[in-house]
């Protein structure tokens, strides 16, 4: 990159798509307050310890409503990123150590955060799980927080930057890109930030543009300068020539048709070409999901993802909470289908009430499905509140990371038991994750379970590549539109002709690569809200098979 007044096109990785414009303005610390250690006297040391409470628990209500804010705002699965941060915060072992660092070295509570946090994060990054050491970037902003309450410090290094500009910055944190909601921001440049980071969806979420892999865009990225954004394609024009900003200004004007156009049908039904009746629905987490995607044209939800009533809770809910949680998430969908996900969680995200699994490869261990058959207590919970929701919601049950086919025995033996026990038959469909290459390889044994099958391509992905999405040092490895998947998604479909199937996850969410899906047998598609009208307009334009072509 070069700061001279020639006109430049600079290619990265686009990670958050979208088309913008606007003034560079490179942001060159995001990193809180920088101190050399500080030394205390032995009679400072409770004050410290105080110091240390008090700044940990305004921290804590801070992250408490960030994630509200963030479930109301953004996406409710996106607000789990702050309750899981708030978890860490108020780890008893942290909390320990911290003191220690203050007692043993005589050094205030800024100086023990700043070392304690960076001892912490290189843990997370010689563990062998890749969640774990992408759990450093989440140390590294709790860290950032914590010292800035220290030291007093109420105004985001962010709260300056100028309107409609194109931010350049090293990297974003989660708390970085939340700050962004709601700020006129062009679109956002980065040096460091994987399509699979927290980062990333965020900011898809939001809408913001955003372009990653710019070496040294620090000291490169030209301050100041005009630059065309086309997030699409991962391309920055630097200096742009008139031409160039007439094309530019074209290409965004016939997006914003596109758009217009599919937003004024959303509500109507998807039928391909060759008539057949796609299924659109929505990934929610809370109301305001729904609501937001009923609004957009789903015709139900495809996911609803019960991990949000769980998240920070000192116990579980109970059947009656639990209840009471999916009534009130669910209510703009009554009289649609719901697939309600079964609780899909593990050891890289601890529940208060259980805390920390000890497992090298969390990705690789208890997760989804395999959690919940060591802790039949949670399974029964949930399946009993399902039970009551289905006497007034139209419910399918789906459960994750089935890995074999037992998996969802065990699933439906606890279903037709609470079913028993209440002298009622079964009134919910069943279906399977297929997450893994096992289980889109055992389909034939597994639907003899099961009423439906429902693709969760982001993991799918991951484990057919080993190759972790959060993790930029793999990221050419992890290929969600890959001719592998497809694969998967079509001997799947062949192996079992006759039975449903779903996809979820961000491939769902691809307007190019839903030609392909449809050809690969999927009928139901379910993504994020603001995706429905676009993903629909684009099944009216695509064939369920490939037309034949005329003999020349």
């Amino acid at each position: 990159m070069s700061d001279k007044g020639l006109t430049l096109m600079l290619q990265g990785t686009p990670i958050s798509p979208g088309l913008a414009q606007g003034i560079i303005h490179v942001q060159h610390s995001l990193l809180g307050p920088i101190d050399a250690p500080v030394d205390i006297q032995q009679n400072n040391v409770e004050e410290e310890f105080s110091r240390l409470d008090v700044a940990t628990s305004r921290i804590s209500d801070d992250l408490f409503v960030l994630a509200t804010r963030v479930e109301k705002e953004i996406d409710s699965r996106l607000a789990e990123v702050f309750g899981a941060h708030q978890l860490m915060l108020n780890d008893s072992s942290l909390r320990e150590e911290l003191r220690k660092e203050i007692v043993d070295n005589l050094v205030n509570a800024s100086s023990a955060v700043k070392t304690v946090f960076l001892r912490w994060e290189k843990r997370f990054l010689l563990m062998e799980s890749q969640i774990a050491r992408d759990k450093g970037d989440d140390m590294r902003d709790i860290s950032i927080r914590l010292r800035s309450a220290l030291a007093g410090i109420t105004v985001h290094p962010l709260d300056e930057i100028p309107d409609d500009c194109v931010l350049a910055v090293s990297r974003l944190l989660p708390s970085d890109t939340v700050f962004l909601t709601g700020r006129p921001i062009s679109a956002a440049l980065l040096e460091y930030g994987s399509t699979g980071s927290h980062a990333a969806l965020f900011a898809r979420q939001m809408g913001l543009p955003c372009i990653s892999g710019f070496v040294d865009i620090l000291t490169g990225m030209p301050h100041g300068a005009v630059a065309l954004v086309d997030a699409d394609a991962g391309i920055v024009t630097i200096r742009p020539r008139e031409k160039q900003n007439v094309i530019f200004k074209k290409k965004v004007a016939d997006k914003e048709h596109e758009y217009r156009l599919a937003r004024s049908r959303a509500l109507d039904s998807a039928v391909t070409k060759d008539g057949v009746t796609i299924s659109v629905l929505a990934n929610v987490g809370c109301s305001a999901d729904t609501e937001k995607a009923m609004s957009n044209g789903a015709e139900g939800v495809g996911l609803y993802r019960l991990e949000q009533a769980y998240l920070g809770r000192v116990v579980p809910p109970n059947s009656d909470e639990l209840l009471d949680e999916m009534r009130q998430t669910l209510d703009a969908a009554r009289g649609c289908p719901v697939y309600v996900r079964l609780l899909d969680i593990g050891s890289d995200k601890p529940l208060p009430f259980i805390g920390f699994l000890a497992e090298t490869n969390p990705s690789l261990g208890r997760r989804g499905i395999r959690f919940l058959r060591e802790y039949p207590g949670l399974l029964k919970t949930q399946l009993r509140a399902v039970l009551e929701l289905a006497g007034e919601f139209d419910v399918h049950v789906l459960v994750p990371m089935v890995t074999l086919p037992d998996d969802v025995s065990v699933v439906k033996e606890c279903l037709a038991q609470l079913c028993l026990e209440r002298q009622i038959s079964p009134p919910t469909r069943l279906g399977a994750m297929i997450e893994t290459p096992a289980a889109a390889l055992a389909a034939q044994e597994i639907v003899k379970h099961v009423d439906f099958l429902s693709f969760g391509s982001n993991d799918l992905t991951q484990y057919a590549f080993a190759a972790d999405r959060e993790n930029a040092a793999v990221e050419h490895y992890y290929k969600d539109a890959s001719d592998v998947i497809f694969r998967l998604l079509k001997l799947t479909h062949d192996d079992v002709p006759d039975v449903p199937l779903s996809l979820c996850g961000e491939l769902a969410g691809r307007p190019e690569h839903i030609p392909r899906l449809l050809q690969c047998g999927i009928r139901t598609f379910s993504i994020a809200a603001p995706l429905i009208p676009v993903i629909k307009e684009t099944i009216r334009n695509s064939w369920c098979s490939a037309p034949l072509k005329r003999k020349q």
